[in-house]
């Protein structure tokens, strides 16, 4: 014979379950694969990861402004025959609270040439996808102003996404100017 209310204390778990599940949504609008095509249609990429000696860490930490990213950096060679034709390099950054993968295309002297965004997992700010906002980074290299507020502009309902991409670019392209540029 059961108590009274024995089953209101087996639903208790569930219950919580339910309160505590927070959903996550992550939209992916790019592969790796279809980025790649998409910014070197026909081109040929080669692998070329950057694992970061601790001493590369703080340099490019003190030259970009910016001090938490991942220890190893995924970068491809692009090439057309023998001959290179960029880089492309996919990265991830914090939105709010959720990471937000993307994509930039370099020309081979380190020139962004076209960002991506592959994966947003944050429930708001997706307005970093508008290309009228990517278009902003065209044209940036190592030395350019590349800060929020300054020569890019902020998207409301964005801020933490706008900043932190933003961030994330300026840090490839130090990345670039210090261990791509020559190799």
């Amino acid at each position: 014979m059961s108590r009274p209310g024995a089953n209101w204390f087996t639903l208790i778990p569930v219950a919580v379950g339910a309160l505590v599940a927070v959903p996550v949504s992550a939209t992916v609008y790019l592969t790796i694969q279809s980025a790649q095509q998409a910014m070197f249609p026909g081109s040929t990429f080669v692998s070329h990861p950057l694992a970061f000696t601790p001493d590369q860490r703080r340099t490019i930490a003190k030259a970009s402004g910016v001090g938490s990213f991942e220890s190893v950096q995924r970068v491809w060679d692009v090439r057309s025959g023998n001959r290179r034709v960029g880089w492309f390099i996919v990265d991830r950054v914090l939105g709010k609270h959720e990471m937000i993968t993307y994509a930039v295309a370099l020309t081979p002297d380190g020139t962004v040439q076209r960002v991506e965004i592959l994966e947003y997992r944050e429930t708001y700010g997706r307005e970093i996808r508008k290309p009228a906002w990517r278009q902003q980074f065209v044209g940036k290299r190592f030395g350019s102003v590349v800060q929020l507020g300054k020569d890019i502009k902020n998207i409301s309902g964005a801020t933490l996404s706008s900043r932190h991409v933003t961030d994330g670019i300026r840090r490839l392209l130090v990345t670039y100017q210090l261990l791509l540029r020559n190799a």
